[in-house]
């Protein structure tokens, strides 16, 4: 079992897409369908999978671009630290002043981490100066427990038994 963050910021308008961040339906439109619904649903099973969007069922994530993985972890820690890191970071650009409170920030990492250790799903969303919207995931693989199904986006590097390993993405400075 291993980790994978994802982060994504951008307008508001754009997040608020569903239809978008919904994948297509797992069975294709039946033959002698209409070709425009045989069409739309080709579009969605095309579109899905490359949208940087973040999907509306955290565990999809694990079908978006491997660019897409911000970082990869071993142990669930590493993953929450990560996630505290950007809390952090964002905080101060947090539309909502009580979602900036450090303790608040301390309670959100602290349930992650339970959560994550008992092999679950880890999904935060901000409001930013507006009209922008952040949205935070460690996403648990091989295999993630509600759709263990889902391939995992890349194979996890390790370096020290028990240390994390990060994933950046190329051009993120890192």
């Amino acid at each position: 079992m291993h980790h994978h963050a994802y982060l994504w910021t951008g307008p508001k308008e754009r997040f608020d897409q569903d239809a978008l961040r919904r994948p297509p339906h797992p069975e294709p439109p039946p033959p002698g369908s209409r070709p425009e619904l045989v069409q739309r649903y080709r579009e969605v099973a095309a579109a899905f999978p490359a949208s940087e969007l973040p999907p509306l069922e955290t565990a999809y994530w694990l079908v978006k671009p491997r660019t897409a993985v911000r970082g990869t972890w071993q142990e669930p820690e590493g993953a929450v630290d990560w996630l505290g890191g950007r809390l952090g970071a964002y905080a101060p650009r947090f539309a909502s002043g009580a979602a900036r409170e450090p303790g608040r920030l301390a309670a959100l990492a602290a349930a992650a981490a339970e959560r994550l250790r008992a092999g679950g799903d880890v999904t935060l969303g901000f409001y930013l100066e507006r009209p922008s919207y952040l949205s935070l995931a460690v996403v648990t693989c091989s295999p993630n427990r509600l759709r263990p199904r889902l391939p995992c986006p890349l194979t996890p590097r390790t370096t020290e038994p028990g240390r994390h390993a990060e994933h950046h993405p190329p051009g993120t400075g890192r």
